[in-house]
């Protein structure tokens, strides 16, 4: 079973306030000892929290319910009820939550960032608020509110600074253990690559980025064909994109525009990102043939031929990558 799990669904419930004491004070010498009941305890949050740590939401797949605890009543002498413990949802930076209606609640982007998803229902107030010149020793306090609850989706989507945009076999997993430590599993054969894979790519002067290995995209991913929606997603969150098209692709330049055309279908914006285009398995090719490939593409969308295997143009492609993260 695979460790990388990006969308998970909770039934989420924060706790109940607590209920506002009525109680009279009857200490034999106080005289008119009156109303000190205290307020009742909020309950518990469902508390959202971002952990750089984890990558993927597999430690919720098997959460179906979290329910945070009740606030405590108040008591006598005007002593306000404990508030309910909150609960903690960790989640892996780049993890948006949405309501049961589909709409995006919370999103975190950063290390120890908390957003409260589900907050706790307020404690009901106790009785000597309720006391006035009329009535002096009121016998009523009020009960806590309900928390809320319902169901949240959680959706992961990689942060990253480079996304590799290509077909099946387009080399997007070779290039990555290339030029990082990550270790994507590599064979010839669409789709081997069934999960994104994260690396840290070291550059010039101990810098680095990281870069994504998303699972291709064929015709008709943005309909859900293949592997569709569920992992176009993680490319929303790429700084810029990398689109590598293979040295033995029968139309290059045609290759590119059907990928192009996919990110259109998915999310129109996509196409406002920067993008760097690429031929990988340039050892495939002599001069005169990069020299023709070349041709197909118009002047401002000129390729960068690259080599995971000999590692030519590598060095060239780091340095076009770096330029526009930075430039």
């Amino acid at each position: 079973m695979s460790n990388f799990v990006d969308y998970v669904r909770i039934h989420c419930t924060s706790g109940h306030g607590g209920a506002g004491s009525a109680h009279l004070n009857r200490e034999k010498y106080v005289p008119k000892g009156g109303p000190d009941g205290g307020d009742g305890g909020r309950g518990g949050h469902i508390i959202l929290k971002g952990d750089s740590h984890e990558w993927t939401l597999l430690p919720l797949r098997y959460t179906r319910h979290v329910k945070a605890d009740r606030g405590k009543n108040g008591s006598k002498n005007q002593l306000t009820g404990a508030y309910g413990e909150d609960i903690y949802i960790e989640v892996p930076l780049g993890t948006i939550a949405k309501n049961e209606e589909g709409e995006i609640v919370a999103e975190i982007l950063e290390h120890g960032q908390e957003i409260i998803l589900k907050k706790g229902g307020k404690g009901g107030k106790g009785n000597e608020h309720f006391k006035s010149s009329t009535n002096q020793t009121p016998r009523y306090a009020q009960p806590g509110l309900p928390g809320e609850e319902g169901y949240v989706t959680f959706e992961l989507k990689l942060l990253a600074d480079v996304g590799l945009v290509g077909f099946p076999n387009a080399g997007k997993s070779t290039l990555l253990a290339a030029v990082s430590a990550a270790k994507p599993k590599i064979a010839n054969y669409a789709f081997t690559t069934l999960t994104p894979n994260l690396g840290i790519v070291d550059y010039r002067n101990y810098k680095s980025f990281v870069m994504a290995d998303i699972p291709g995209i064929i015709e008709g991913a943005a309909e859900g064909k293949g592997l569709g929606h569920r992992f176009l997603r993680h490319i929303e969150r790429n700084s810029i994109l990398l689109f590598l098209i293979p040295a033995d692709s029968e139309s290059h330049f045609e290759e590119f525009k059907i990928l192009e055309n996919e990110l259109q279908q998915y999310n129109p914006e996509l196409l406002d990102k920067d993008f760097i285009i690429s031929v990988s398995k340039a050892d495939l090719l002599d001069d005169e043939l990069k020299a023709e490939i070349a041709k197909e593409f118009p002047e401002n969308k000129q390729p960068i031929f690259f080599s995971a295997v000999t590692q030519e143009g590598l060095i060239e492609l780091k340095d076009a990558i770096w330029k526009q993260l930075h430039g």
